[in-house]
């Protein structure tokens, strides 16, 4: 059984493509995918190209910065992200709410996550959830991921096609470098037809503008309050999921502390939050990145380089990722997650004890219910909660499952 902590042997040139590669792939899904919500939050708070640019460059150098920093010093490939269902909610809060406001409610939302991460308490939930509704949960997130990388052959069949065959084959022949293949067999395959436009894109520096906070009432419980709950439930919590169901060990307390304190630095240039990732984390976290888990934290320091260079250039780099078309973002998405998937199903369906209430965690989180503005990620741990202790009558210790946790995150 190989620990993600303990390297199993030297660091070889030949370890670091995979892993470069999935860090940019978490990357190119981040900005391809939920980036688009922040143009339309933006363009909701009337806000000018000037205020938007620095919006990009805040969150981008924040989020590479703090996941850069974390992969480093723990040896994880611990990726952080915007807070995509906080960009969601602020595309209706922020018609209400006026732009210094909302900059006050976002240094008030990361002030309450640094004092929740330094207090421990995270940390202590974390653990009381048990292996399967974890792995049940995961699953359920990622599924329609996964069901997106084949879904997309309605709207392009040749390029899904071309990128599943692709896999296929060098799954067959290459595993390693299956997802590395993908990717630039993709983007050449994209060229080629003529789908990518970037004759009219001009590479800029973007230029931060801080913004001075107001504080108010009105905007602490419309803004800070969902914001803080929406990032806790939609982010953080499942994506602490993510870096448990591979074998990672590192406590939340520091991720949760330090991504907060970035957030809070970085506020009045327009973040409202980041925070650990979940569904891009997944891409460079699980086997895909790499077999051995003690290297996959190449995938951090890649991916935080990578939202380091997209924030030096603003808006220009962030529009390169979002030419994409969406059916290529989708596919490459779900066949970089299918190991992850996998496994967690695997995980969900390993205890016969806790098999019905995972498979009940994974059916309720695909449902992604959402109720009073909270995501499916939430309601599906709840539901998964309440099926074991019915089925069960008791609760077990989440530690007593970590090593069989290990192992499937070393297979």
């Amino acid at each position: 059984m190989t620990s993600p902590r303990a390297p199993s042997s030297p660091l070889r040139l030949t370890d670091l493509p995979p892993p470069i590669i999935a860090g940019l792939i978490s990357v190119i899904v981040n900005y391809g995918g939920t980036f688009i919500l922040v143009f339309q939050a933006a363009q909701v708070a009337g806000l000018d190209p000037r205020l938007t640019a620095s919006w990009v460059w805040s969150i981008s150098i924040g989020v590479g910065l703090t996941g850069l920093i974390l992969s480093w010093h723990f040896r994880e490939p611990i990726i952080t992200a915007w807070s995509t269902p906080a960009a969601a909610f602020l595309v209706t809060a922020l018609a209400t709410t006026s732009y210094a406001q909302a900059i006050g409610a976002y240094m008030v939302s990361a002030v309450a996550f640094v004092i929740l991460g330094l207090s421990g308490y995270f940390e202590r939930v974390i653990r009381l959830i048990p292996f399967g509704i974890a792995s049940g949960l995961l699953a359920g997130i990622l599924l329609q991921f996964g069901i997106g990388a084949f879904g997309g052959a309605n709207a392009d069949p040749l390029l899904v096609g071309f990128l599943i065959a692709a896999y296929v084959g060098l799954k067959r022949f290459s595993a390693r470098y299956a997802v590395v293949g993908i990717l630039v067999l993709g983007l050449a395959f994209l060229f080629l037809q003529g789908q990518v436009d970037l004759s009219e894109l001009r590479l800029e520096f973007a230029t931060p503008v801080f913004t001075m906070p107001e504080f108010s009432l009105n905007a602490l419980l419309s803004v800070a309050l969902p914001l803080f709950l929406i990032t806790l439930t939609g982010q953080y919590m499942p994506g602490m999921l993510v870096l448990r169901n591979d074998g990672f060990r590192t406590s939340a307390n520091p991720i949760v502390t330090v991504t907060a304190l970035g957030s809070l630095l970085m506020a009045p240039f327009g973040s409202h939050a980041f925070n650990l990732a979940a569904i891009t984390a997944a891409i460079a976290t699980g086997p895909e990145a790499h077999e051995d888990p003690s290297k996959r934290w190449i995938a951090g320091i890649a991916a935080g380089v990578f939202y380091v260079l997209v924030g030096v250039f603003g808006v220009t780099l962030a529009a390169v990722f979002m030419a994409f078309p969406a059916t290529f973002i989708t596919t490459l998405a779900g066949l970089a997650l299918l190991g992850t998937i996998g496994g967690s199903l695997a995980g969900a369906m390993a205890d016969p004890a806790s098999r019905e209430a995972a498979l009940i965690t994974f059916l309720a989180s695909a449902a992604n219910i959402t109720l009073f503005g909270i995501g499916g990620a939430f309601w599906g741990l709840v539901i998964g909660f309440v099926a074991h202790l019915a089925l069960n009558g008791t609760w077990p210790q989440r530690e007593s499952s970590t090593g069989n946790l290990s192992e499937g995150a070393t297979k």
